[in-house]
């Protein structure tokens, strides 16, 4: 049986007094590929950012059994200035933690590292590319691959297919399914539809997470775990519109 990378345990969490988490526990084991889903202020980002450590929590504990430099994190929206002079190659290496600013090449091993992660990601052919000359999907694959090249243990992604197109999207997610069989991934998505082929299991976080072991859920369920979400489905699955209900 996989273990158990990180237990949380009966955590809130708070900005300015007011309640994002309240009484949340979750497991996260090896080779999980765990959808996060919910509404927008739900409490998402602010999961993950008690996770990594960047938030404090308010009440419960957090288990680790693994350090938080083993955890790779692709935050939602892009902060990359892409008028930088910087090639892609040289953005993915940064990821190794050698940074730019002190002028050190990765030694061998490490470039031998680079160029796999590219090649991975279909980057390989444009890492002399300037970020500046890239489309939307080729620049979010370039973030993805800095975060990976360090090769972590847990893959941490917010909303990594916003401002990407359809194609992107699904390259995306194609290639998401097969790191997950060397890491852990967490997802936080908008859309059930797109993500379910793809993960194993999904929480939906609305302030309380309720976890379903399996990559299949239906409207009805959504409804008993409070999660006023829209689930739009694509391709040969009928396409389903869930309309927003009342919290309890």
């Amino acid at each position: 049986m996989d273990h158990t990378l990180i237990q949380v345990h009966n955590v809130d969490a708070a900005y300015q007094g007011k309640v994002v988490l309240n009484n949340v526990s979750m497991s996260i084991r090896e080779h999980d590929f765990i959808g996060i889903i919910g509404p927008n202020g739900g409490g998402k980002t602010t999961l993950l950012k008690v996770l990594m450590g960047l938030m404090k929590h308010s009440a419960g504990n957090i288990e680790y059994t693994i350090d938080r430099s083993e955890i790779g994190y692709l935050p939602q929206g892009n902060m990359v200035d892409e008028k930088f002079p910087i090639t892609v190659k040289e953005v993915v290496a940064s990821g190794l933690g050698k940074g730019l600013h002190i002028r050190k090449k990765p030694d061998a091993g490490q470039l031998q590292q680079l160029d796999a992660v590219l090649k991975k990601v279909g980057l390989y052919s444009l890492a002399a590319r300037p970020i500046g000359e890239l489309s939307g999907g080729e620049l979010q694959r370039t973030l993805l691959a800095r975060t990976i090249v360090s090769l972590p243990r847990l893959l941490i992604l917010d909303e990594p297919d916003t401002h990407v197109d359809n194609r992107f999207e699904l390259e995306l997610y194609s290639l998401l399914k097969e790191l997950n069989k060397t890491m852990t991934i967490l997802l936080v998505s908008h859309d059930i539809g797109i993500i379910s082929p793809y993960i194993k299991s999904i929480a939906c976080v609305n302030r309380d997470l309720h976890y379903h072991d399996s990559n299949e859920i239906s409207e009805e369920l959504l409804k008993v775990y409070n999660c006023p979400i829209e689930m739009i489905t694509h391709g040969t699955v009928p396409h389903r519109v869930m309309k927003s209900h009342n919290h309890s």
